[in-house]
């Protein structure tokens, strides 16, 4: 399982983006599943229908009803996790949706995200593993 971020969705999408060649490789690349959730889902949308327009954000939703892209339900569990988290890290300015990837990776123990978000992700210790592998 590969937990995925906003950053990556979006410049794979973009082939204007200077990180689209190892987002893009770093999806079509692993065995996945490729993972992620409603918060990550939502930021996405919003990201690709303002900078490349509906189809790409069509697009997203595409590859979720086709099964490249599970998106897992936050549970009232995860939820207490990103309060946690978001005032554990309010110095980082952390926020939910990087708060929720980080609930879930505990949840389901994965240490593997892709993301473009080095600053978060790298500072955040996470209960499961002492420090996240970060892709691309």
């Amino acid at each position: 399982m590969l937990l995925v971020d906003t950053g990556v969705l979006v410049a794979a999408a973009d082939t204007d983006d200077a990180h689209h060649q190892p987002a893009k490789r770093v999806l079509e690349n692993d065995p996945g599943p490729l993972v992620t959730n409603p918060m990550v889902i939502a930021e996405t949308a919003y990201l690709l229908d303002r900078q490349l327009g509906p189809g790409a954000e069509a697009t997203l939703y595409t590859s979720i009803t086709e099964g490249n892209l599970q998106v897992e339900d936050i549970t009232a569990i995860d939820w207490t996790r990103i309060r946690e988290l978001v005032i554990a890290y309010a110095d980082l300015r952390l926020g939910g949706t990087d708060a929720s990837l980080i609930a879930h990776a505990e949840r389901f123990e994965v240490a593997a995200i892709a993301t473009l978000n080095r600053r978060d992700f790298a500072v955040v210790r996470p209960r499961h593993v002492g420090a996240f592998e970060l892709l691309p």
